[in-house]
C-alpha cells in the first residue's frame, strides 16, 4: 500500500538514504515504490514552478529516484519477442491500460517506470520516456524522441521528431529541463543542461539550447544567457531558429569561421499558428 504524501517527504528527505555507507532502512522498497505510484499518477512531480513562474528540482522526489538505483538488482525483464531487456529489478517498464487514455502507437516504444503520461498524450515509435518525466495532456511525442529523466513537458506540445529533451537527475537540486504548454519542437531538436522554454514558443528543426548557448533575439535587440543559477529562459512566444555567428578571431575571420547560435527572428502570431493547425488533426 502507497504511504501517504506526507509521511513520504518526511522520510526522504534524510540524506542519509542514499549514502552507500548507511544501511539501509528496512522499509526502503516501500518507500521507493510508494514514491513511483504517486509519481506516475501525478500526485508528486520531480520539478515544480513557483507562483514567480520559477521552476525548481524537487530534491525529496529525485532522492527516491536515486534510491531505486541503490536498492535494484539486475534481472532479466519479462518483455515480448523481438525484445529483451536486462535492468535493475526496481525499473521494468510501464504498462498502459485503456483506462489511462494514452496512445502507445506499435513499434518499438518505452516508457520506463515512473514517468507520468496524461490522458491524451500520443506516443509514436520508436520513442523513449525516462524515470521521473512529466508529459502533459494532449502532448505528442514523435518518433526518435526521448523525454530524459526528471524533465517536465507541458500540455499540448508537439515534440517532433528525434527531438532530444535531456534528463537533469543528480545532482538532486540541479535544474530541470522544462518545456512548457503549447511549444513546438521543431526535428531533430536538443533541449538540455536545465534549459527553459517558456508557454507557446517554437524551436525551428535543428534548433540546440545548452545552459552555455547564447541566444539572440532581433526583435528585442537583445541576448538571452544563462546567469549565475538562473538557467537558459526561452521567452513565451519566441520563434526560435538556427543561425550563425562569426568568428571574430584572426584565425576565424581568415578561415571564414562561424559558430552555430540559436536566433529568435520573431515572436508567435496567428500565422505561426495557422502553420502548425494541422497537427490537430493527427491527434
Amino acid at each position: 500500500m502507497a504511504m501517504s504524501l506526507a509521511d513520504l517527504e518526511s522520510r526522504l528527505n534524510d540524506p542519509l538514504l542514499l549514502d552507500s555507507g548507511a544501511p539501509l532502512v528496512p522499509d526502503a522498497q516501500l518507500l521507493f515504490d510508494s514514491a513511483m505510484a504517486h509519481l506516475e499518477r501525478g500526485d508528486i512531480r520531480s520539478a515544480r514552478r513557483d507562483e514567480q513562474g520559477t521552476w525548481h528540482a524537487v530534491p525529496w522526489v529525485k532522492r527516491a529516484i536515486l534510491l531505486g538505483f541503490r536498492i535494484g538488482h539486475m534481472q532479466a525483464m519479462p518483455s515480448s519477442a523481438p525484445f529483451s531487456f536486462v535492468d535493475k529489478h526496481t525499473y521494468p517498464t510501464r504498462e498502459f491500460r485503456l483506462e489511462n487514455q494514452v496512445r502507445i502507437v506499435p513499434g518499438g516504444s518505452t516508457v520506463r517506470r515512473g514517468a507520468c503520461l496524461a490522458p491524451n498524450v500520443v506516443c509514436m515509435p520508436p520513442m523513449y520516456i525516462n524515470v521521473g518525466a512529466y508529459v502533459g495532456r494532449g502532448t505528442m511525442v514523435d518518433s526518435h524522441a526521448l523525454v530524459g529523466s526528471c524533465a517536465q513537458i507541458g500540455e499540448r506540445v508537439h515534440l517532433s521528431a528525434a527531438a532530444q529533451i535531456g534528463g537533469v537527475l543528480e545532482p538532486i537540486n540541479a535544474s530541470p529541463v522544462i518545456i512548457e504548454d503549447d511549444v513546438i519542437v521543431g526535428g531533430n531538436c536538443g533541449v538540455y543542461e536545465g534549459t527553459v522554454v517558456r508557454s507557446k514558443a517554437v524551436l525551428g528543426a535543428g534548433v540546440i539550447l545548452t545552459r552555455g548557448t547564447p541566444v539572440y533575439d532581433l526583435v528585442k535587440e537583445t541576448v538571452h544567457r544563462a546567469t549565475g543559477d538562473q538557467p537558459l529562459i526561452i521567452p513565451e512566444g519566441a520563434v526560435v531558429v538556427p543561425g550563425a555567428r562569426r568568428v571574430s578571431s584572426a584565425f576565424g575571420e581568415a578561415q571564414g569561421l562561424s559558430l552555430q547560435t540559436p536566433v529568435i527572428v520573431k515572436y508567435r502570431d496567428d500565422k505561426t499558428d495557422a502553420a502548425t493547425a494541422l497537427e490537430a488533426w493527427l491527434r
